[in-house]
């Protein structure tokens, strides 16, 4: 047992902020608290929680996660359990590095020994989707996740979904499973149309058909089509998760560990979500830390069905040179071979940080903005 001497934040390129948990005998552990676009509402709400948990005893990290969520109130949301996923994360790594064990053993111990996997082609405006499928296809992927169209309008011409459709045709044909992201961008006229163009080329999965607050007209597309309909990573919470299991409407959950509270968290959302025969695809276009966390909880969950990776992803790519391979000692634990991922078997989550990388990038690192979409007539459409 020790208590917590230090929590540390590092925002870091392309778009992520780091946690490291020091306990007074010089245990750590890592943790990682990215919330796209919002890095500074997160290094806020961190800073009340430095005030609030430094000398908190940190293998309690239950009683810890309990007083951040119950006691603040105002609970849940993207800002605070972001913030509160960073701490629980690096908590649990610092617990399985100091009895120097992997942090799947406290979990229960494996299930599965490598980890299926999908990275990302075609950028937030997809094009030249068949080269870049080629070379994931090389570098050992046989899934890939892409945005199945640009911004559309409320209601827009069907012809703006006919490169949807051919997209999907040419990336299945070198090889590739393909989950297609419609990131909340259509509304349901133009949602329910594209699914189904998009039937007869089965695809892996459509990703958030619809915003995730239209519980509704979610339930009403996943009586529509044959696809497998996958949502979660603007979902925070068991609570937040619950209605989508207990109305049907869902196939494949995807929450965001770095989003929804941490290991602690995902872990119950996990648990429920079997219940309910809905498989678990954690969302994960983020940083090696979250991405390491994310292949602890695969690894004991019985209905994990395969996890994102970001490894060149447009939003690190356009950033410069950092990717996942960056601030860890051991890029190679990312290798992909026939579609999968060896388990990590290291201690803690499975990774060694780069400290040094860290501390040095956080020095002049500037926060991630938001993007977005404007139609030609000047309206605001959804990103």
């Amino acid at each position: 047992m020790g208590k917590i001497k230090t929590i540390e934040y590092f925002r870091v390129l392309p778009r992520w902020l780091f946690v490291k948990v020091t306990d007074e005998h010089g245990n750590y552990g890592w943790g990682e608290a990215t919330l796209e676009g919002h890095s500074q509402a997160v290094e806020g709400c961190l800073d009340a929680m430095i005030q609030r948990f430094v000398g908190y005893e940190a293998d309690n990290i239950e009683y810890l996660w309990q007083t951040a969520h119950r006691h603040s109130f105002y609970r849940g949301g993207p800002v605070l359990m972001s913030a509160l996923a960073g701490i629980d994360i690096a908590l649990w790594d610092l617990l399985s590095r100091r009895l120097n064990l992997p942090l799947h053993i406290l979990l229960g111990g494996a299930v599965r020994n490598k980890i299926k996997v999908y990275s990302w082609i075609g950028g937030d405006r997809p094009r030249d989707v068949e080269a870049a499928a080629k070379e994931r296809y090389a570098q050992g992927f046989r899934a890939i996740k892409m945005n199945a169209t640009e911004d559309v309008d409320w209601l827009d011409s069907p012809r703006a979904l006919e490169t949807s459709v051919e997209r999907c045709r040419i990336v299945k044909a070198v090889g590739l499973d393909v989950g297609l992201d419609f990131h909340g961008r259509l509304h349901k006229p133009m949602a329910k149309q594209l699914a189904k163009a998009l039937e007869p080329h089965q695809p892996l999965f459509i990703e958030e058909p619809l915003l995730s607050e239209h519980h509704e007209g979610i339930k009403q597309l996943s009586g529509f089509t044959t696809i497998p309909i996958a949502l979660g990573e603007r979902l925070y919470s068991r609570w937040d998760v619950k209605r989508f299991l207990h109305d049907t409407s869902i196939d494949v959950l995807q929450p965001d560990i770095s989003h929804c509270g941490g290991i602690s968290e995902i872990r119950r959302i996990a648990s429920m979500a079997e219940a309910y025969d809905v498989a678990l695809a954690p969302h994960c276009p983020l940083g090696p830390i979250a991405l390491a966390a994310c292949m602890q909880v695969a690894m004991c969950t019985p209905n994990f069905t395969i996890q994102e990776m970001g490894l060149t992803i447009h939003y690190n790519t356009e950033a410069g040179a950092y990717d996942i391979k960056n601030y860890i000692k051991d890029p190679s634990v990312w290798d992909v071979k026939e579609g999968y991922v060896e388990g990590l078997q290291g201690m803690g989550l499975g990774i060694e940080v780069d400290e040094e990388e860290v501390r040095k990038v956080a020095k002049t690192a500037n926060a991630w903005a938001p993007k977005g979409f404007v139609g030609p007539d000047g309206s605001i459409r959804e990103w």
